[in-house]
């Protein structure tokens, strides 16, 4: 597999040069058109998610959009598993909110995005398995993308260690990508080489310091071969 495609924009949550004064102000800056009602059903994943993808689409612009998260809201459905077991009920909202789509059906009420919108959770293929859909809805004729990755930290009860599951913080990242225009040329392919680069959590780290640096290749190992980005390339 070998794909070409622009990068217009990207976002990474909590900024990467971070300072909790003007963080909070910026993400009540990028969450204020969000409707209210809406607002406080967002968990602080939720408005991660939503303050990264918000930095990659203009106002009243509609896209295709494609979430991937290993975990999703992992720590949320804990937390019901965990009322459960003590005997007490949970309502009927907050599973709703707890489903791996949840999120991306969110955003789409929120920007009153009607386009196709898919989630995935990616195993061991980390971010390659969102692009290839992304690129796939490209090929279909989508004129540009919505890409987010997100997860938070696995909470302590999951035994993770020594696979590669999960980072010490919640971070979300925002891509928008097309076929051609102004932007950032980038090539995805695939090649044989295999090893343990990590799952998705881990490789966004990597991706995002791939994005933000001067760094012209980023390859991501998994058990069963390899993924490569490259910059610069010249796309027709």
């Amino acid at each position: 597999m070998q794909q070409d495609f622009i990068l217009h924009k990207w976002a990474v949550w909590p900024p990467l040069n971070a300072n909790a004064e003007q963080d909070l102000a910026r993400q009540q800056e990028l969450l204020a058109s969000v409707p209210k009602m809406l607002k406080r059903r967002l968990s602080p994943l939720a408005k991660i998610v939503f303050c990264a993808a918000n930095q990659c689409i203009d106002e009243h612009m509609i896209v295709p959009a494609v979430f991937s998260s290993t975990h999703g809201e992992l720590a949320k459905s804990f937390s019901m598993i965990e009322l459960l077991e003590a005997g007490e009920e949970i309502s009927p909202t907050a599973f709703s909110l707890s489903v791996h789509n949840a999120i991306a059906g969110l955003f789409s009420m929120a920007w009153e995005n009607k386009l196709q919108c898919t989630v995935v959770a990616p195993g061991e293929e980390g971010l390659a398995a969102a692009f290839i859909e992304a690129l796939g809805l490209l090929q279909e004729g989508a004129e540009q993308v919505l890409l987010v990755f997100y997860d938070e930290p696995l909470v302590d009860f999951y035994p993770f260690a020594p696979f590669k599951l999960s980072t010490d913080e919640s971070r979300a990242l925002a891509l928008r990508i097309s076929k051609r225009g102004e932007g950032q040329a980038l090539r995805m392919s695939s090649l044989p080489l295999t090893g343990n680069d990590g799952e998705q959590p881990v490789q966004l780290t990597a991706f995002i310091r791939f994005l933000a640096e001067p760094q012209a290749q980023l390859t991501l190992k998994t058990p069963r071969h390899s993924w490569r980005w490259e910059k610069d390339i010249q796309v027709i």
